[in-house]
């Protein structure tokens, strides 16, 4: 055998090494794609659930039902999410209540009637940073209560009763209503006494805040 034929086939057994190696990488690669996207879809699965997550409010008047606002407020959200799904707003209640303003709630001290002296000031036992954002506070939106500091919200939340634009940019909407608009109108109007006359003469009771998916309503 020459050296050149020799050196010929080398060439030739190298291109071929070469080539073997080279599909084998993207084999691997193709099936290293596929293994991430497989890890990933779950947790695209779980956000999407996620998104479709509504908040229904049954309440001694009739059930409310609200959607949320995680694109502007999205610790809010998980916040609220996160206390209904341990049921800690359950028989609590509307404890402050303006017609032509708002109606407000999530106070776990309104579970118990002697403590009555006191409702308002009820929390979960820790403080969340405000978020706010450009929506507007219209009829039906959902938004955090809380007192001076502007990070003092924890779980009281109020429903607007009509257009309360002195709230924009002050306090963090989070969702608006989607149903009930009729059930909100029935507590808005409740008649009412007291400071303000903000206290209702009927307790406006909250049954139960559920977390579902919004597929599932009727």
């Amino acid at each position: 055998m020459s050296w050149l034929s020799a050196r010929s086939k080398m060439k030739r057994f190298l291109i071929a090494l070469f080539a073997g190696l080279t599909m084998a990488g993207v084999v691997c690669l193709a099936e290293d794609k596929k293994e991430d996207a497989k890890k990933a879809e779950p947790a695209n699965e779980a956000s999407a659930t996620e998104a479709d997550e509504v908040a229904v409010i049954k309440t001694s008047a009739g059930e409310m039902v609200v959607e949320f606002w995680p694109d502007v407020a999205p610790k809010t959200v998980e916040n609220f999410k996160k206390l209904a799904k341990k049921g800690f707003y359950d028989g609590t209640a509307f404890h402050r209540v303006i017609r032509g303003f708002m109606l407000q709630g999530g106070d776990p001290l309104t579970k118990d009637e002697s403590k009555k002296s006191a409702w308002g000031t009820g929390d979960p036992g820790y403080k969340i940073k405000a978020e706010f954002n450009e929506r507007q506070h219209v009829r039906g939106v959902l938004s955090m209560a809380r007192s001076r500091d502007v990070d003092s919200a924890g779980s009281q939340f109020f429903i607007c009763h009509a257009r309360a634009s002195h709230l924009d940019g002050q306090y963090t909407g989070f969702g608006r209503l989607i149903k009930g608009d009729d059930v909100l109108e029935k507590i808005a109007t409740t008649p009412c006494s007291g400071p303000q006359g903000s206290t209702p003469l009927t307790r406006q009771n909250v049954e139960s805040i559920k977390i579902v998916s919004k597929s599932s309503l009727k």
